[in-house]
């Protein structure tokens, strides 16, 4: 097996959005914000090469929308899927697995393109699998007020309409579908059913954070997106899974960490907080 970040290009959003109830003195002095009140972060996926399957975790936010549409995120960096995975050697045919940790546009957008003639959609991974869990994809396309500007048609019912849409039961074994070497915890505070997974790698145990920690500045309990549709409940899912993490030495792979693409934690007296963070390249060889 063999794991690849995928450098998709950055994005901003607003950071008293980003960190909830947490006052703007204290988030920003791990993500400061700009003269707009704009926090800068990454749209990381990560590319995973196991004997013949070749799995990619999230998409990031595509190039598909209106100029409009991207005005109003800053993208940088000049990154981009395709590009990623060229740089490794792939193309989008090589892809046989899309796992969607959830239907957001910016984990899922870069999944779907415009067809040739632009009339209308089709996934960018024509061989793939497209890996989402079935209550999730009732909530996204069926969305509430508070989630319905994140879940955007195009970006999702053309998957299930390529026929390359498959569920991954919350109760069932993933293994048993896909890779011997992935586990996925799901959780509901951010969205309804949430994929986490937890990849087994040189002895280690890599846990693609998606939205459940969106960076090292979201480490301590409190800070919460303002985006999650029961932050309670994230608080109740994120405790258990820190403190787990701390216990495990799990290394937590960052999708919207704009600087760090890992971390570690530790136990300190005010609580789990951050241990080590640093790229992939600099554990993983």
């Amino acid at each position: 097996m063999k794991l690849y970040p995928i450098n998709t290009g950055n994005f901003k959003l607003d950071g008293g959005a980003m960190f909830g109830v947490v006052p703007k003195t204290l988030w920003n002095k791990t993500n400061p914000a700009d003269e707009n009140n704009m926090c800068e972060w990454s749209m990381r996926c990560l590319l995973i090469e196991d004997g013949k399957r070749l799995m990619l975790i999230d998409t990031g936010i595509g190039d598909k929308q209106s100029e409009k549409f991207f005005s109003h995120y800053y993208l940088s960096n000049n990154a981009s899927l395709i590009a990623s995975l060229k740089s490794y050697g792939f193309s989008p045919d090589d892809i046989t697995d899309v796992f969607l940790t959830h239907l957001h546009f910016d984990h899922c957008g870069g999944a779907i393109q415009w067809n040739k003639d632009r009339t209308g959609f089709q996934p960018v991974f024509k061989n793939a699998i497209y890996w989402s869990t079935e209550n999730h994809w009732k909530w996204a396309t069926e969305p509430n007020p508070r989630e319905k500007a994140s879940f955007l048609s195009e970006n999702i019912l053309p998957i299930q309409e390529s026929g390359q849409l498959q569920f991954i039961e919350r109760t069932g074994d993933f293994t048993k579908n896909a890779f011997q070497n992935i586990d996925v915890l799901f959780v509901d505070g951010h969205t309804e059913s949430m994929m986490i997974p937890h990849i087994k790698y040189q002895e280690k145990t890599l846990v693609f954070m998606a939205d459940l920690l969106p960076s090292t500045g979201h480490i301590p309990l409190p800070y919460v997106m303002g985006y999650d549709t029961r932050p309670l409940l994230t608080l109740t899912e994120k405790e258990k899974f820190l403190q787990n993490a701390t216990n495990e030495n799990f290394i937590l792979f960052l999708e919207h960490d704009s600087v760090s693409e890992c971390c570690t934690l530790q136990n300190t007296e005010k609580g789990i907080r951050l241990d080590k963070s640093f790229q992939f390249s600099e554990i993983f060889h």
